[in-house]
């Protein structure tokens, strides 16, 4: 059959993924081939002093989306779609979203970028001896704990954000592993969250006599591969407003972005590595056993599949860099430009090649929010240079480049220099890969090592969820999800690697030094500056 009739028959696979500044839909066929896709843009929100998105919009956002998609669908085929077999959803991991027993939200949607756990991450991480991340959704819920707040006598579910909408569109208070190791530690073996510490935890809350236990208020994890629930017929009308969406859909459990950025670049075998770069950016290893020692730098979760993966996360990836781009958008058109961003970015990003290694002695900080890695608490985005510094546009946009990176490469340096993990090669994907040749070539300097960005690498997490969607259907034609991206998805694997050369590996490595020297200007400024 031709595309137009594989939409018609209904036998197609639609992810949607939740990311930080973006929402997007892709609908593949069975072979994962892209046959449409559908963008809400969005934006959190600062509001009473927390990084937050309102519930209406979040649910807006959904069936914006989709509508995208539909159109998209309608203007290249000139049909509607009408049924759809398989779909996931992801979204951006962590965070704290907490109902009670008629599913009412209890408090605002916190989200991964609020760092005001402090207390609760290092208490748990203690209690566990494992790490418990300040974005941790049980870090959330232990500090509103520890702050007495009233709502959490009530609660009836505690989740994340790929998990509540898919409750919405099936009725089922499911996970997928992946996301559910930034929920609560996993037990690799047993695939379910750790049971030792689940008891460690409510022992430690038992003196407040709750009437709910940890274990009944979590989602349920679920594998790859595993159908996690049906598309409802008010699930549909959520999703297509239209009405023209049947029920009955198969969904995959629901993941989160690391997961699905794994998928998405074929690296969930042990021994492989990816960068997601965004508004936020992580690296994730596939270990082949788990760490001797635990670090607050390092966080553990899983592959979709259940594996050890150790993760790099930095809660500020190219947050700032957007925004100077915003600015050079404004002077393109208070000069009459019609430039594109694709062709902004583009241009901005190429032209920063032609900069120096050292970057000029110029010096970037893009926290607009707390940074776990460098122990700073607030974002206050910061610019740095010196009168004798080398400042020009090529080198700006370098420094900007390098610096979204350097906070996730320090995390990357704890595996490579303390547990002797060797990073045999990195993929990339996200906005921060799309300009050939340039993330790619700064990422492995940062790295030391080679990496490969493939064709596909742009449709990032929403293909790879679409992807998990597939897989339920082939999954007992394969041995595992590595098997199945492996002989389906990616045996004619189509990209291109990079690796960096000796003078830009030695001055990133200068780079990041200077980031950590100068580090402490930024916490002064933001105890300066603190409102």
């Amino acid at each position: 059959m031709d595309s137009r009739q594989v939409i018609e028959s209904g036998d197609v696979f639609l992810g949607i993924e939740f990311g930080s500044t973006r929402i997007k839909s892709v609908l593949i066929d069975e072979n994962g081939t892209v046959l449409g896709i559908g963008i809400h843009d969005w934006e959190n929100r600062f509001i009473d002093g927390i990084w937050t998105y309102p519930q209406d919009e979040i649910l807006f956002g959904l069936s914006n989306c989709y509508a995208s998609l539909k159109a998209d669908i309608k203007d290249k085929f000139g049909i509607t779609i009408k049924q759809i077999k398989y779909m996931g959803i992801s979204a951006m991991m962590h965070g704290y979203m907490a109902f009670d027993k008629d599913m009412k939200l209890l408090v605002p949607f916190q989200t991964w970028r609020n760092s005001n756990t402090e207390r609760s991450a290092k208490e748990l991480s203690e209690s566990f001896k494992f790490n418990i991340p300040l974005r941790w959704t049980i870090a959330h819920l232990y500090q509103r704990i520890l702050d007495k707040e009233e709502h959490v006598k009530d609660i009836d579910f505690v989740t994340t954000l790929s998990s509540y909408i898919h409750y919405m569109l099936t009725g089922e208070k499911n996970i997928g592993i992946g996301d559910a190791s930034g929920i609560f530690p996993i037990d690799s073996v047993t695939k379910e969250y750790d049971e030792t510490m689940l008891s460690i935890f409510e022992e430690k809350i038992k003196s407040y006599n709750f009437s709910w236990k940890i274990r009944d208020i979590l989602p349920k994890v679920m594998v790859a591969g595993e159908c996690a629930g049906i598309l409802t017929k008010s699930g549909a009308d959520l999703l297509d407003k239209d009405g023209d969406l049947a029920e009955g859909s198969i969904l995959c459990p629901p993941e989160g972005d690391a997961g699905t950025g794994m998928v998405a670049t074929d690296s969930i075998k042990k021994g492989t590595g990816n960068m997601s770069a965004g508004t936020s950016m992580f690296a994730m290893l596939v270990l082949d056993k788990k760490l001797d020692n635990y670090y607050e730098e390092i966080d553990m979760v899983t592959t979709p599949s259940g594996d050890p993966v150790a993760m790099s996360h930095a809660n500020n990836g190219t947050g700032d860099l957007n925004a100077w781009v915003g600015l050079f958008r404004e002077f393109s058109k208070l000069f009459g430009m019609n430039i594109s961003d694709g062709e902004l970015y583009e241009k901005l990003y190429t032209n920063s090649l032609n900069g120096s290694s050292d970057c000029g002695n110029l010096m970037s900080f893009g926290y607009f929010s707390g940074e776990g890695i460098t122990k700073l608490n607030e974002g206050r985005p910061l610019f740095i240079r010196s009168p004798k510094s080398d400042f020009n546009l090529a080198n700006f946009m370098r420094a900007h480049l390098y610096s979204s990176l350097t906070a996730v490469k320090l995390g990357l340096d704890i595996l490579i220099e303390k547990e002797n993990v060797v990073i045999k090669k990195m993929m990339g994907h996200g906005g921060f890969f799309k300009t050939k040749g340039v993330g790619q070539r700064y990422l492995s300097a940062a790295i030391n090592a080679p990496v490969e960005v493939l064709d596909n690498a742009g449709e990032g997490g929403a293909w790879g969820i679409a992807l998990l969607a597939l897989y339920v259907k082939y999954a007992s034609k394969y041995k595992g999800l590595d098997e199945f991206l492996d002989k389906r998805i990616f045996l004619k694997n189509l990209g291109s690697e990079i690796m960096a050369d000796e003078r830009d590996i030695e001055e990133f490595k200068a780079f990041a030094q200077r980031y950590l020297d100068t580090i402490d200007v930024e916490r002064l400024s933001v105890e300066r500056f603190a409102e």
